[in-house]
């Protein structure tokens, strides 16, 4: 089956979404479709590009070239084709959830309001052109019912080399890798380090968006003299780098703001490792069970010290925590066959 993975993209940014369209892709492709990836570019602002780039999505052509599209988020999922079968990743979440809270990111004008209304009119009428819709977690198909009443079905996406996570120690640092955003809630990891008791560390990884998130973080780290603590890596770093990172933890840090599913999540559980979320953090629920495989608690920086003291003083509730987790990812049959399988059926 000759077959088009379509997502948007915004030009040199690189995070969860494009690695699991690269993935995905190339998966299709070992089980013997022909399948390519067609990214689309992105741009928000103003706002009145966002409806230019619905419509741009809508007017290109797919049906003679393809068997199946199968888009991943907004406004890909706009495409024309009588073939469409959705993995939603996200939709446009400013107009959703996000309306009315710090991440709204548009004005709540009269142009604002227009643009509201026009997306969630299209996505409504779009989205049901799908012959199946499936999300990448319940997070995902809630909102969807929600705010459009649509159904769906909750297909999890799997690593694409979890054999290649593996644990070597229990380190004295707890692990963050992420892009570096204000979503992600790398300020609140490093504020909890005011409030630590123990010797324990954070290491950060990740590509900041916006240099003025980093300065932020910084100013944090200077203020409280935090720098004997905190380590940032501010840029990207490999695949290989990251797997050694986590290996040498104590556990993984992860505290994102309403997050739709999170990979790192499964990295850090592939690792042996335990994770420490919060509770407003969203899709990391579907893993991390509250002192079974790491801590689920309140998004305040003396809880989330009190969490990573905990691991710090107790090594083996960190171990026994960290194959729990393991364990609860092999129990979910999260797998590429899987979710080959239902997309192209």
């Amino acid at each position: 089956m000759r077959i088009a993975v379509v997502n948007n993209y915004v030009p040199f940014v690189y995070g969860g979404a494009e690695f699991l369209a690269d993935n995905l892709t190339q998966k299709l492709n070992e089980y013997g479709h022909e399948a390519i990836l067609v990214k689309i570019p992105f741009k928000g602002v103003p706002p009145q590009e966002i409806i230019n780039h619905m419509h741009a999505s809508r007017f290109l052509h797919f049906k003679q070239f393809f068997d199946l599209v199968i888009p991943l988020k907004f406004p890909a999922y706009h495409v024309n084709h009588p073939n469409k079968t959705v993995w939603l990743l996200h939709q446009f979440r400013q107009v959703y959830d996000l309306w009315g809270t710090q991440f709204q990111g548009i004005p709540n004008t009269a142009e604002g309001l227009k643009v509201k209304s026009d997306v969630i009119q299209s996505d409504n009428k779009f989205l049901k052109e799908a012959k199946k819709i499936y999300t990448i977690s319940n997070v995902v198909s809630d909102r969807l019912k929600k705010f459009n009443n649509i159904e769906s079905e909750v297909l999890y996406p799997p690593l694409m080399d979890a054999e290649k996570f593996f644990c070597k120690s229990f380190g004295d640092y707890l692990f963050f890798p992420s892009r570096i955003n204000n979503a992600k809630r790398q300020h609140m990891a490093v504020e909890s380090m005011r409030y630590t008791k123990s010797n324990v560390k954070l290491i950060i990884a990740g590509n900041p968006e916006r240099k003025q998130y980093l300065d932020r973080i910084q100013s944090i780290i200077n203020q409280y003299n935090l720098s004997n603590k905190v380590r940032i890596i501010n840029q990207f770093i490999s695949q290989e780098e990251k797997i050694s990172l986590m290996a040498n933890s104590l556990g993984c840090l992860y505290i994102p703001h309403d997050e739709e599913y999170g990979y790192v999540t499964l990295e850090a559980f592939y690792s042996l490792k335990p994770v420490i979320t919060c509770t407003d953090s969203g899709g990391t629920h579907i893993f991390v069970q509250d002192n079974i495989t790491g801590f689920s608690v309140n998004p305040e920086p003396k809880a989330i010290a009190e969490a990573m003291d905990n691991l710090f003083e107790n090594k083996k509730k960190a171990e026994d925590m960290g194959k729990a987790g393991f364990e609860k990812i092999q129990s979910m049959n999260i797998t590429w066959e899987r979710v080959v399988r239902r997309l192209t059926e």
